[in-house]
């Protein structure tokens, strides 16, 4: 029996993993430690008791778990033994007993600690761990629980089901825009240079071992924020690379085992290539990169969200574009916010929108700038509710007014915001303060007004009239104009109209990074609760074409590169936010990637089809969509406090995000593009159709 029973205990105990100086395990041999006979049974009964996959230390009836860097746990630093903390010499708890605390201080100190760092067996045993076992093991069984429910509090990463990017990028041989041209999202601008090739310590998941053990693995390819990984030794063995998000907590720099009395474990696929691993590691890492060593705290840092639950804001009203309302931050996600107007009783009545949008303004924005508001007849108070802080919001440029600057009644180009497909005709309806213009689109206008949109006169969303043509973009021409192909020359004089000055037009065109092909996630401006799939399919300087893989082209979006509403990928997984993947691909084979034929001229033929989501897909919460209206008599209109000339110092954020007013779509325009002539312009710098990130001349003038 007894026989029987030694041989049972000896098959449930976990295999003893050997570690040499270099702080690696180098290899895997069963345990032979031998029980002392003079063990009670009520005592065997207690180790039982404490969890399998719980490391311990067992000696003579002793348990202990392994160092942790824990507060419930300690290490001596004179002799190395480890046990409970509480169990400890002195206040510091520094050492096991009284003889360490002196010898600490003796010549013998440099030779015993020495001797730890080489992995020998400690020098002295220590008297007061060999006290209370009982109450040793409860406490190391009570900070285990401990440290799994910090754990699972602390994880910042949520895994989002139903679509793998991995095996989406690789079955397509696809590429992620890289990290650093999204400054709005977290780690946008620490990523720095980590890059293919850069190693990382990650668990080691071909392993036979019950306790996590790490290897360092390197990055054979990158997208956004996941890269493929490959483990150290294995080459050009592809066999076990796998797709892992960098930002999640098991991924850390090369080090960080060592300094945190982590096991690093060879793959059992490979262990026997190689007879001293140490050596391998050693002239494998040297010269290598690998991440930050504060990448972890960057991250946490730049996850944080000044804006909190009941924070009142002035949003647009999606039913009223000309118009803003009050709205509450009933959640925020990784930067996007989900915000309730304050009349919804249920709740319901929200917009989603990131906090860096052009959508969203602090309380008293609409007054001090002369901008349509509705009032809010609410009544009850909510406990908690605060204006957000004027800080929060992102900031425009200064622009002098005083000088040559809009008029009521000029043409210009600008992004339809009711469906960003288009870029059509438009005029300057109202010059509001500090640089803000209503703008209306040409052919489609209410008679009240009530459609009229605001952009912001450094907006990268509008543009001077002749863009299109010089970058062959179809231009929208107003609804039912009927002499086509479009021609502004002719349109101008008919209408009587000026063209606003190309002077006053953003020029700027930054080195964002994209190119043409590239992954991304982004939001559906439609629906700006849903963030999708998407593909870069065209770059016009810092304008982005994006198209939503799945989809037909009429649901492509321009939108500016430094829009908050793009994101790399990876970044759904990251904070939680649900991704809505492709659609199913039933009408068209073409990749989204190639030049397709142009279409013959076509009439306009009504609203344009709402996007249906297959069921299931659909996130939690509703963003309606906006739409065109007449106008209703519960507003005020609000006049400036002052005449516009100069606005306040107000400067962009250090992000540099874009505020493109890009809003979500019932209706659109669907007439055709056909090469317009050019005999009555000159070019300023020459005709360009370059789609590049450049910041070459793509504005035309008019022949005096």
């Amino acid at each position: 029996m007894e026989d029987a029973r030694d041989l049972a205990e000896r098959s449930s105990r976990p295999e003893r993993k050997r570690r040499d100086s270099f702080g690696m395990f180098d290899g895997y041999e069963s345990s032979e430690e031998s029980s002392s006979s003079s063990s009670s049974e009520d005592s065997e009964d207690e180790v039982r008791s404490i969890p399998a996959s719980l490391p311990i230390i067992k000696n003579n009836g002793q348990v202990y778990t392994y160092p942790d860097g824990k507060a419930g746990m300690a290490t001596c630093e004179m002799c190395g033994m480890v046990g409970v903390r509480d169990a400890f010499y002195s206040k510091t708890k520094r050492f096991c007993s009284v003889s360490c605390s002196r010898s600490y201080s003796s010549n013998s100190k440099k030779a015993s600690i020495l001797a730890r760092l080489q992995g020998k067996p400690p020098t002295k045993k220590a008297k007061v761990l060999q006290k209370q076992p009982l109450m040793a093991k409860l406490a190391a069984y009570a900070q285990y629980q401990a440290n799994q429910q910090s754990q699972s509090k602390s994880k910042s990463v949520v895994p989002v089901e139903g679509f793998d990017w991995g095996q989406y990028i690789c079955s397509n041989n696809l590429v992620g825009a890289p990290v650093s041209c999204f400054k709005h999202v977290p780690m946008g601008t620490f990523w720095g240079d980590i890059t293919e090739g850069v190693r990382v310590e990650v668990l080691n998941s071909d392993t036979h071992l019950s306790t996590k053990v790490y290897w360092i693995a390197g990055i054979v390819k990158l997208a956004g924020f996941k890269a493929l990984l490959r483990y150290e030794g294995f080459d050009n063995d592809s066999s076990h690379d796998f797709w892992c998000n960098l930002c999640i907590p098991e991924v850390h720099p090369v080090g960080w085992c060592a300094s945190n009395g982590k096991p690093l474990v060879p793959p059992k696929s490979i262990q026997h290539k190689c007879s001293n691993w140490k050596a391998f590691l050693v002239k494998r890492l040297t010269g290598a990169k690998t991440l930050p060593p504060d990448f972890a705290t960057k991250l946490q840092e730049s996850m944080q969200y000044p804006f909190k639950k009941l924070m009142r804001v002035e949003v647009v009203d999606k039913t009223h574009l000309c118009r803003t309302r009050v709205a509450l931050v009933e959640q925020v996600i990784g930067g996007r916010l989900r915000l309730v107007y304050e009349e919804s009783q249920d709740g319901t009545d929200d917009f989603w929108c990131h906090m860096y949008s052009p959508l969203i303004h602090s309380i008293g924005w609409s007054r001090s700038i002369g901008h349509r508001f509705k009032r809010s007849d609410v009544s009850k108070k909510i406990e908690g509710l605060m204006d957000a802080p004027s800080q929060l919001f992102m900031k425009v440029k200064d622009v002098d007014q005083s000088g040559e600057w809009y008029k009521d009644g000029m043409k210009l180009e600008a992004i339809d915001p009711l469906n960003l497909s288009a870029i059509c005709v438009a005029t300057v309806r109202k010059v509001l303060a500090d640089g803000y213009l209503m703008i209306g689109i040409d052919g489609s206008e209410a008679a009240d007004g009530s459609d009229w949109f605001c952009y912001h006169s450094t907006s990268p969303s509008i543009f001077p009239v002749g863009f299109c043509e010089i970058n062959s973009i179809e231009l929208t021409p107003p609804r039912g104009y009927s002499k086509l192909p479009f021609k502004w020359f002719d349109y101008l004089r008919e209408t009587g109209s000026i063209a606003a000055p190309v002077k006053l037009f953003n020029h700027e065109v930054p080195n964002h990074g994209f190119r043409e092909g590239m992954k991304l996630e982004a939001v559906d401006l439609m629906e700006p609760r849903l963030v999708c799939v998407a593909t870069v399919t065209r770059i016009i300087h810092r304008l982005l074409r994006i198209h939503f893989d799945g989809w037909e082209d009429e649901y492509d979006q321009w939108v500016d590169c430094e829009s908050p509403d793009l994101y790399p990928v990876g970044w759904c997984q990251l904070t939680g936010y649900q991704l809505q993947p492709p659609a199913a691909q039933t009408t068209r084979d073409t990749p989204p990637n190639v030049t397709k034929q142009k279409k013959k001229a076509q009439q306009y033929k009504g609203q344009k089809k709402k996007r249906k989501i297959p069921v299931g897909r659909r996130p939690v919460g509703f963003g309606g969509s906006l739409r065109r209206s007449s106008f209703s008599d519960d507003e005020e209109q609000t006049r400036p406090h002052y005449v516009p000339h100069l606005s306040g110092s107000r400067r962009p954020p250090t992000s540099g995000v874009g505020r493109d007013c890009s809003l979500n779509s019932e209706a659109s325009l669907q007439l055709k593009e056909e090469t317009p002539e050019v005999d009555e312009f000159t070019f300023s710098q020459g005709i360009s159709d370059q789609e590049s990130n450049g910041s070459g001349s793509y504005y035309i003038k008019q022949e005096p």
